[in-house]
This record gives structure tokens, C-alpha cells and sequence, in this order.
């Protein structure tokens, strides 16, 4: 129903909308039709033929006469407005209220302000979906509502239509109506409703009154069975799909493909939830691609994470430089001038993984006649390359980041510049930007700071594995070093000398900068780390623990120093608009599972700050089993916030700090190819510096308030590439595993550790693959595990008892059976395969001892997996299954070739998302 004053509205509206259709009609005159595409039936009739050359058209006459060739977009227009009409007239024969009404945005605006609602992100727990959710608060509601911690929304009549990721408006409800979020592990809602257990204390509860903004995005489902289809009802054509996200509800759509689309990932979009449906109404979009098929999975992580990966446009291509063997990229004259010439005076060398493309930073230290040090670090100058607001900087600035997937890498910018121009390649001339120390000789003390723009040839590209070995004297890797390949011996060895004295001076910098980061505060921590190693088919070849080099920690020590340093400036000069990296403290409460764990092995951990907890780390070893130490750091870990961008003019200077480096201010400088975060810094730094000579700058810098926009869009976008490539490991890791036998398959079978107590089970950490994942000590059928003479485990009737840090199980019969924390069990791991969803990795308990090798020796914790006929077999089963695959998917498959640069990421970006505390735990999907 719209009132008298609406329909005015609308009538203007639409009058000022023809009009303007007319204007530009006549701007063109009149030599180019104008097309006005409406839905509103009242406006074509009026308008339609009122002025020749200016159309008036609904959009499916618009596509009929205009596009008669675009089937796909027919279908589509045919979808929605199907679902419009089924909406209305659903509207009109239901009106009983399946949900209450959601209160008007002025008057949900008014109860934030006044404190009577509360403001948040709704965030739905997936393993409990249609029971628990989560209200995050933010903006005011933080300060002003005096709560501690989340809200918690039970139940789908609470939530009131709200979707996961909405910013809604919430009412808190009496204290006795207050329930608590269930402690045990569950795979599912059925299975927790069923569960029995008695749930935690109970915390803030509440209900959604409004939605403030719908953060709808394109969904990937899956269609139900035929089965399912036939128990859906009359109406066959309104089929309730399977959203992929255990956390997004049924969605009703309309389609005469169902029966077709059995087998595939096929996205649609939500267009409405009205309060007389249990479920929101959407469309059809397009395919992905089968269930199970890697390039269709993989598209579904996309999805699911909004990333776009289509190629650069004509258009931004235009703007890349051109470097071919026709027409080779020289440094030119007039630029060399304006820059500090390195190529002949520093040696310089870059320390990336094998086979590294993307190479944005190189180091350089060398002895000056005074006797001190000068260190630099180089990083390649992508602003040289990218000018602000042309048509690359702004598809740069919407990817914010490239994307890493376990497979294969999706670039923020063109391949001209991420692996060849700005990729600072040994024994070609680059533009950088650098950040020079003069160091004090013994004490490596600062003593000055030069910033500014040069050109490097960088002498050597090493990969980790040969940097560590010339750290610690082993000249036999130059074999592997192609620069020194065509030497003579008595300058291979000369220079061989000169870089290990280089690398290892690096090295002695870099404890000395870690050390004073130590005193402050800084934290070591553990991220669960695995790497999918393939062969050049990108099929599976193994699955690899992290292994962390001495070298690591130099690289990245560099990279900090440079980062901070690179802050301290910016902000002096900037003080309201400059791009930082903060990571608040945690909260106090986060710790309590990290503390309780603790004690189960004796040790105390002091939380006070992030120095008592950098000691506590250092003191909590149990000499007997490492792995004690490496589960606590990583516990910490997943206690911290996530570092954020933000701008220094929206926030106090005492909220700089960064918590995990123990410093007061910090950026990312080091990684404009990858992060355009950095892209603004360098644009920054490039003001302050002709700020500093006086110079008017050509930057044109954001203000605070687009700055802060800025920030919440490469935050944004950050955490989806750490869900995307998360989430593509976990899909490796379960096909890596799928298909073998766990019964008989040596593989299959682990030493696990347990680090976490459930009501129905056990966390257990897996360290040869690095895998985290929940172990049920009671199943579907209400059995217990229990443990023979043999240690062998099997399942009863019985109960479980639960007690700080160990449960126990006990039979009917009498048997029983402790586990303890940081106990070592035997596991079983399979893939349980899940047609709507992603499969996932289950494991087992299958004894309560550790695993023994068929040598008979306990498995070392850091080892790593053999070669075998075994991963073979996986690789030919791949390889068969994309011979099989159809035209569709080949069409993707060579996309993703086109666009795909790299086989994995590099070593460092991992480990500089460790120190700022950036991982996400693989435990997540297992219901903590």
C-alpha cells in the first residue's frame, strides 16, 4: 500500500527520470535512440510513445528487440520476474506471520542512539546454524552499551529473517531469559539439537528488531535430490536449494532446470525475505560447475568469497609498459636522474622461495669507510608503474590484494609488472624505492636514515633452502645458484665469500633487531602451516608441514624494521591521513583456554601484557615433547584480533600500537605487487620525502575520512583471501586423502595430540600434516569409545565425564578410559563426503598410544612426508578425472591457466601473516 504522499514521490521520480532520457536524447542531437527501461507498466504506457527516439520499454521487451541472441540473460530476466510474481501472490494468500515485522531504519536509528537497541554484525555459527548466532558489536555500541562480550541470538524466530553478515539492530532480553552457547562438538544442527548437553554460563541474549544493511552477496548452492525435490511439495517448479555456507538459510527459487542441475554448484541471489515465509525467495544465476570437480570447487571459493577473477580489461592493459624482445623496457635518461644510482655500488640480492615470480624486495649491507654498517632494504616501485586513479589503480585498489590459493595465484596487477618489471629479478635494472640504515659497527645501533627512489640491478636471486646453506658454510649449494654457474673458480669463490659474509652479517642485524623487539614485548607464535606441494600438472604430490629456516627470520626482521621505519615517517608527516597497520590487545577472557591448558602441564601463562606473555611462551617447554610448546603458541594465536589498516586520523595515537611486534607503530611498505595497501604507503612516503625537500608533491594523498573507507575495503578483502586460501588447502588436504582405504591405508593412519576437552570429544592435532580437527568419544548411536589390553579402540554403551583437562569414558561393563591433555593418540583420518557442502576431514580415535612407524620409532613431529607409489596413485586418479571432465570446465580450467602464475606463495608472506597475527585456525570447523 503506498500513501498519497508516496505515489507523488514516485510520480516525480519517474517523470525526472524521462526527462532526463529526453535531455540527453536532444544533448545527442537527436542522432542516438535513448533507451528507458522500467518495470513500472504505468510509465510505459505514459511515456512509451511520447517522443520519438527516446524508448520506454520494460527490460524483457528491452532484451527481446534488442538482444534476441542473449538466451542466458533471457532465462534469467524470465527467473526474476517469475519470482516477483510468486512473491506477490504468496503475499496476498498467506497472511499469517511467520516472523514479526521489522521496525522502520528512523526508528532503529533512534534506539542505537538512545541505548535501547544495539548495533552489530550478525555472524551465525555454522555448525549450529539454525540455533546459535552471534552479534558482534561495533561502531557505538562498543562503548556505550557496557557489554563484554557478543550477543547471542538463539534460535531462527530470534534472528527475524536476519542473514549472516547483517548489520542489525538488536534487543537485549530480560537476564532471565539469558541462555549460554553448547559445549560439545557438533557436525551439524540436527545432531546438537539432539545432543543433551547443558550449555555454557549463560552470556548476553537477544533478538533482531531490524536489518540497518543487507549484506547479501551471490550465493553458490546446490539443488536437492529427486527425492527431495518430490517431498517439497505441489509445486515442483519452487525448489528450496542448499546454500554451500552451512550459515545461510534454504533459499526458495524458481526453475524448470532442477532435474538437469542435479550434479552442479550453481549460484543464485536472494531477493526478498518477507516476514509471511520461512524462507528468503531468490534466482537462478548461472553454473559453476559438477560437485566434486576441482575447477568447480574451486570457482565456489570464489564465490563464496566475492572474488572476481576476471582478466584486465583492454583498457588497463593500454597503461602497462611494454618489455618484449622486440622492444626491451630500458631505465630512461631523465628518470635515472631523479634517482639514487645503487647498480654500482651495493651488492644486492633477493631471498625468495623456489621458483618465486613475484619478487618485490631485495637486501643489500655493506662495510663504510668509517667502519659502519649500511643496511638496505629495496622494494620494487610499483607507483612509478601505477598512476593514482587510472584505470589499473582502480582495479587494483578493488582487488586490494592478490589472491593465493593452494594451487595457483590470482594477481592485483598485470603479469608485466607483478613478474617482470616491478619483480626485482637478478642481473636486470629496476626502479625501487629504498629505506637505508647507517648502523652502528659493534652495537648495530641506528645512527641515521635515508628514504628515497633508486635503481638497482639485484646481483643474485637466492631461494631459502640456498641462503641458509652459504649462512652456514656449505659453498657446495653455488652449484645451485645459476649466477654463479659460468664462473671461474677463483672468482666463484671470491664472490661466493662476499655473499656469505653478506648473508651473514644480515643474519647478525636481524637477532639484534628481534632482541630489542624481544625486550618489548614481541611475540613468537605458531600458525597451523601447510603447504600442497604439486607437480607441473598441478596434480597432488605431497602435503608439507612448514619447516621455518634461520633465514626466514632474517628476510623477515628486515621487512619489519623497514615497515616501522617506514611508519614513523609517514605519520610525522601525516598525522591525520596516513595509512597504519594496529593490532589492539586481546581480551583478557580469550586467554582462559590457553591458561587452562597450560596447567594441565605445569606451566603458567601470564596474559598481563604481551611481554609477560612472550616470557610465559618462552618458559612453557616440556623437554620430553616440543609439540607442547608449538599447540600453546598457537592457542595464543587464536586469541588475538586480527591486525587492521587504518587511517591516523580516526583514532587516538595510544591506539597505534601494534600488540604481536611490540611496536608503536607499523605499515606495509615491502609488498606493493601484492597488497595495495602498500601501494598507498609508497605514494605517502613519496610526499613526505618532497615534503622534506621543500618540493611540491604530485601525490594526491586521501583524505582521513576515504582513507578509513579505504582501510575497510582491504581489510575486507584481506580476510576473504585468508578464507579463500584456507579454504582451498582444506579442499587439497581432503583430496589428498580421499579415495584411499582408512582401513588399510598406512597413510591414513597418525600420531595425534590432543589439545582441547569437550563434552563429547577431544581436538586433536595432527602435526604430520598439520591438520586440527575434532575426534568423537561418543557416537550418533550413543556408544562410547573404550580401549582393550591391545589399546585398540572400540565403541560400547556407556557415558563420558568430562573434568578440566581430561575427559573419561566408561562402559556398562566397568571398562574405562582416560584422555588427557597433550596425551598422544593414534588417528584415523578419512574424508566424510558432503554433497551440499565441502567435504571434510574426519578423524578417529583408533588408540589411546602414540603412533608407532613400521620401524617401530615414534614419529618425529617435524617430519616430513616420503614419496611414495601411494601419491602417485592419487595423481593418475586427478589426471583421470580431468580427462573426464566436460567442455565447461575445460573452458574454466584454461582460464584459471591464464591467469594463474605461481605454484604456491611465497614462504615469507606466510610468515610475516604469522607475525601479525593474521592465521585462522583449520579447528574452525569443528564447532569451538
Amino acid at each position: 500500500m503506498q500513501t498519497a504522499c508516496q505515489a507523488v514521490q514516485h510520480q516525480r521520480g519517474r517523470r525526472s527520470i524521462y526527462n532526463a532520457a529526453v535531455w540527453y536524447y536532444h544533448h545527442c542531437q537527436q542522432r542516438m535512440p535513448v533507451v528507458m527501461v522500467t518495470e513500472d507498466t504505468e510509465a510505459v504506457q505514459q511515456y512509451g510513445s511520447e517522443t520519438e527516439g527516446v524508448f520506454v520499454i520494460s527490460f524483457k521487451s528491452y532484451l527481446d528487440n534488442f538482444w534476441p541472441d542473449l538466451k542466458a540473460a533471457r532465462e534469467l530476466c524470465e527467473s526474476i520476474l517469475q519470482c516477483r510474481r510468486e512473491r506477490d501472490s504468496e503475499t496476498q494468500e498467506s497472511p499469517g506471520k511467520e516472523y514479526p515485522e521489522h521496525l522502520p531504519l528512523e526508528v532503529l536509528a533512534a534506539g542505537v542512539k538512545s541505548g535501547r537497541y544495539v548495533q552489530g554484525i550478525l555472524s551465525v555459527n555454522k555448525h549450529r546454524a539454525q540455533v546459535e548466532a552471534f552479534v558482534r558489536l561495533e561502531g557505538a555500541s562498543i562503548k556505550d552499551s557496557g557489554l563484554l562480550s557478543d550477543i547471542l541470538v538463539h534460535g531462527m524466530k530470534a534472528r527475524n529473517r536476519a542473514i549472516h553478515g547483517d548489520v542489525v539492530a538488536v534487543e537485549l532480553l530480560p537476564k532471565s531469559e539469558w541462555k549460554g552457547r553448547t559445549a560439545a562438538l557438533c557436525e551439524n544442527d540436527s545432531e546438537d539439537k539432539a545432543s543433551g548437553e547443558s550449555p555454557s554460563e549463560p552470556m548476553p541474549t537477544g533478538r533482531v528488531v531490524g536489518v540497518l544493511q543487507k549484506n547479501w552477496r551471490d550465493y553458490v548452492v546446490t539443488f536437492p535430490s529427486k527425492e527431495e525435490v518430490q517431498s517439497q511439495g505441489k509445486n515442483a517448479q519452487k525448489i528450496l536449494v542448499i546454500p554451500w555456507d552451512h550459515r545461510i538459510p534454504k533459499i526458495r527459487i524458481s526453475t524448470q532446470q532442477a532435474e538437469a542441475l542435479q550434479n552442479f554448484r550453481v549460484v543464485v541471489r536472494i531477493d526478498s525475505w518477507e516476514s509471511t515465509s520461512l524462507y528468503p525467495n531468490g534466482h537462478f544465476v548461472r553454473v559453476l560447475g559438477r560437485i566434486g570437480d576441482l575447477e568447480g570447487e574451486i570457482a565456489t571459493i570464489l564465490v563464496e568469497n566475492s572474488i572476481s577473477v576476471v582478466p584486465f580489461s583492454e583498457a588497463q592493459m593500454c597503461e602497462m609498459p611494454v618489455n618484449t624482445p622486440e622492444n626491451p623496457w630500458k631505465v630512461r635518461p631523465e628518470e635515472a636522474r631523479k634517482r639514487r644510482d645503487l647498480r654500482g655500488t651495493h651488492l644486492v640480492f633477493s631471498i625468495d622461495p623456489k621458483g618465486c615470480e613475484d619478487v618485490d624486495d631485495a637486501l643489500s649491507i655493506r662495510a663504510l669507510s668509517c667502519g659502519d654498517l649500511e643496511l638496505g632494504v629495496h622494494i620494487a616501485d610499483v607507483t612509478h608503474f601505477v598512476a593514482p586513479n587510472s584505470c589499473i589503480d582502480v582495479e587494483a585498489r578493488a582487488r586490494a590484494t592478490t589472491y593465493y590459493l593452494a594451487d595457483r595465484r590470482y594477481d592485483m596487477l598485470p603479469s608485466v609488472l607483478s613478474a617482470d618489471l616491478c619483480s626485482l629479478l637478478g642481473g636486470v635494472d629496476r626502479y625501487a624505492v629504498s629505506v637505508i640504515w647507517e648502523l652502528d659497527e659493534t652495537s648495530y645501533e641506528i645512527k641515521k636514515v635515508w628514504y628515497g627512489r633508486t635503481i638497482i640491478r639485484s646481483a643474485y636471486k637466492l631461494f631459502y633452502e640456498a641462503a641458509q646453506e652459504l649462512l652456514e658454510g656449505n659453498f657446495t649449494v653455488a652449484d645451485d645458484i645459476p649466477e654463479f654457474k659460468d664462473l671461474d673458480e677463483k672468482s666463484r669463490q671470491s664472490r661466493l665469500e662476499e655473499l656469505a659474509w653478506a648473508i651473514g652479517k644480515l643474519t647478525d642485524v636481524a637477532r639484534h633487531v628481534r632482541a630489542k623487539r624481544d625486550s618489548c614485548g614481541a611475540l613468537e607464535l605458531e600458525g597451523v602451516e601447510v603447504r600442497v606441494q604439486l607437480d607441473e600438472k598441478k596434480n597432488i604430490h605431497d602435503l608439507i608441514p612448514k619447516q621455518p629456516l634461520e633465514v626466514h627470520e632474517t628476510v623477515a626482521e628486515c621487512m619489519i624494521l623497514a615497515n616501522h621505519w617506514v611508519a614513523r615517517k609517514i605519520w610525522e608527516h601525516f598525522p591525520h591521513q596516513a595509512l597504519l597497520r594496529q593490532h589492539p590487545p586481546p581480551h583478557q577472557e580469550f586467554f582462559a583456554e590457553l591458561r587452562e591448558c597450560a596447567r594441565a602441564k605445569g606451566f603458567s601463562i601470564d596474559t598481563r601484557s604481551n611481554k609477560t606473555l612472550a616470557d610465559s611462551l618462552d618458559n612453557a617447554n616440556d623437554p620430553s615433547d616440543p609439540i607442547v610448546n608449538r599447540l600453546l603458541r598457537s592457542m595464543a594465536t587464536q586469541a588475538m584480533a586480527n591486525a587492521l589498516y587504518f587511517s591516523t586520523g580516526s583514532c587516538g595515537e595510544e591506539e597505534f600500537r601494534h600488540y604481536g611486534l611490540a611496536l608503536d607503530k607499523y605499515t606495509h611498505f615491502t609488498s606493493p605487487i601484492r597488497r595495495y595497501s602498500d601501494i598507498i604507503v609508497h605514494r605517502l612516503l613519496m610526499a613526505a620525502i618532497s615534503k622534506d625537500k621543500k618540493m611540491e608533491s604530485k601525490e594526491n594523498l586521501l583524505s582521513n575520512k576515504d582513507l578509513e573507507e579505504l582501510c575497510r575495503h582491504i581489510n575486507n578483502r584481506n580476510r576473504a583471501a585468508q578464507r579463500a586460501q584456507k579454504l582451498s588447502t582444506e579442499l587439497f588436504q581432503c583430496m589428498y586423502f580421499k579415495d584411499k582405504d582408512p582401513e588399510t591405508e598406512e597413510r591414513c593412519t597418525a600420531d595425534g595430540v590432543i589439545y582441547s576437552i569437550r563434552t563429547n570429544g577431544v581436538l586433536v592435532f595432527i602435526p604430520r600434516f598439520g591438520i586440527k580437527g575434532a575426534a568423537y568419544l561418543k557416537n550418533k548411536e550413543g556408544l562410547v569409545i573404550t580401549c582393550g589390553a591391545d589399546s585398540h579402540s572400540e565403541w560400547k554403551p556407556g557415558s563420558l565425564q568430562r573434568c578440566q583437562n581430561k575427559i573419561t569414558s566408561t562402559t556398562t561393563g566397568g571398562e574405562s578410559v582416560t584422555f588427557r591433555l597433550f596425551d598422544h593418540v593414534t588417528v584415523r583420518i578419512s574424508v566424510q563426503a558432503v554433497r551440499c557442502h565441502s567435504d571434510t576431514i574426519r578423524l578417529e580415535i583408533v588408540s589411546n598410544r602414540p603412533y608407532l612407524t613400521p620401524d617401530t620409532e615414534p614419529l618425529h613431529p617435524g617430519s616430513l612426508l616420503p614419496k611414495s607409489e601411494l601419491v602417485k596413485e592419487v595423481t593418475r586418479s586427478l589426471e583421470e578425472a580431468r580427462l573426464a571432465q566436460d567442455a565447461e570446465g575445460d573452458g574454466i580450467r584454461d582460464e584459471c591457466r591464464q591467469y594463474c602464475q605461481t605454484k604456491g606463495r611465497s614462504l615469507y608472506a606466510l610468515l610475516e601473516e604469522i607475525k601479525d597475527l593474521a592465521l585462522l585456525d583449520v579447528s574452525d570447523q569443528h564447532g569451538i
